[in-house]
């Protein structure tokens, strides 16, 4: 038995194909592209400094709402995302900062102090 492919079966393996390609093409073009891989910042919130962990990389902050995480004002512990934003935070000080949750855990990206 003969089997025979029709033309209207190739040309839709074709523009599948010119689809995909475009596709992996566009992909690829946006990875390279250092603004299309940024990550947009998370907007700041206002704290109040309650607690200082050095070691442990943590801050426990007394916070007004969290929009990006849907979280209202309460007080909490946070994670850093480098222990070095710490050095200069003292207990007591008034801070805008950024946190996301990563991995379970909220995590502060950003962190300034506005006395």
């Amino acid at each position: 038995m003969k089997r025979t492919i029709s033309i209207a079966t190739v040309a839709s393996f074709a523009a599948l194909f010119a689809s995909a390609f475009a596709q992996n093409h566009d992909h690829a073009k946006a990875a390279a592209t250092p603004s299309a891989t940024t990550t947009p910042a998370a907007p700041m919130a206002d704290g109040e400094v309650r607690r200082v962990d050095k070691d442990g990389g943590k801050i426990t902050l007394k916070h007004g709402e969290i929009k990006s995480l849907d979280m209202p004002a309460m007080t909490m512990v946070f994670n850093v995302k480098e222990k070095s934003m710490l050095e200069k935070i003292q207990v007591g000080d008034k801070v805008k900062f950024a946190a996301i949750s990563e991995a379970g855990k909220y995590v502060v990206t950003d962190l300034q102090v506005t006395k």
